[in-house]
C-alpha cells in the first residue's frame, strides 16, 4: 500500500531528480562537443551525484548525511550509472542524436533509481 509518506517522498525525490538531471544533462551537454560522449556523460554523472546525495539526503528522506549511507548510494547508483551507460549506448547505436539520447535513458532510470535509493536512506542498518 502507497501511503502519503512515501508519496511525499516520491514527490520531494523528483524535485532532487530534477535539479540532479539538469545538472547532469547540463554538463554532458556542454562536454559532448568538447571530450567523448561517454566521458562527457560520466563526469556530468559523478557531480549530479555528489548533489544529488546530500539533497536526497535532507530534503528528500529528511536524515543526515553519513558513509554508510553515502556508500549505499554509492552501490545503488553505481547500478545505476552501468543502466545509464548501457542505455545512453543502445540509444546512440539506434541512431539518436548525442543531444536527444539522454532523454529516454532519464525517463527508464529515474523509477529504478528512486527504489535502490529508497532502500538505502530507509534502511534500518544504514
Amino acid at each position: 500500500m502507497v501511503t502519503k509518506s512515501v508519496v511525499r517522498e516520491f514527490v520531494r525525490f523528483g524535485v532532487v531528480g530534477v535539479i540532479a538531471t539538469v545538472l547532469h544533462y547540463g554538463i554532458y551537454y556542454c562536454l559532448k562537443s568538447v571530450a567523448n560522449v561517454n566521458v562527457a556523460y560520466a563526469v556530468g554523472y559523478i557531480i549530479s551525484f555528489i548533489v544529488n546525495f546530500y539533497l536526497t539526503s535532507y530534503f528528500t528522506f529528511g536524515t543526515s548525511p553519513s558513509w554508510k549511507k553515502l556508500a549505499g548510494m554509492g552501490g545503488a547508483h553505481l547500478i545505476n550509472f552501468l543502466l545509464h551507460m548501457i542505455l545512453l549506448n543502445i540509444f546512440l547505436y539506434l541512431g539518436i542524436s548525442k543531444t536527444w539520447a539522454p532523454i529516454p535513458v532519464f525517463a527508464i532510470v529515474i523509477p529504478v533509481n528512486f527504489l535502490l535509493v529508497r532502500f538505502v536512506f530507509k534502511h534500518k542498518k544504514l
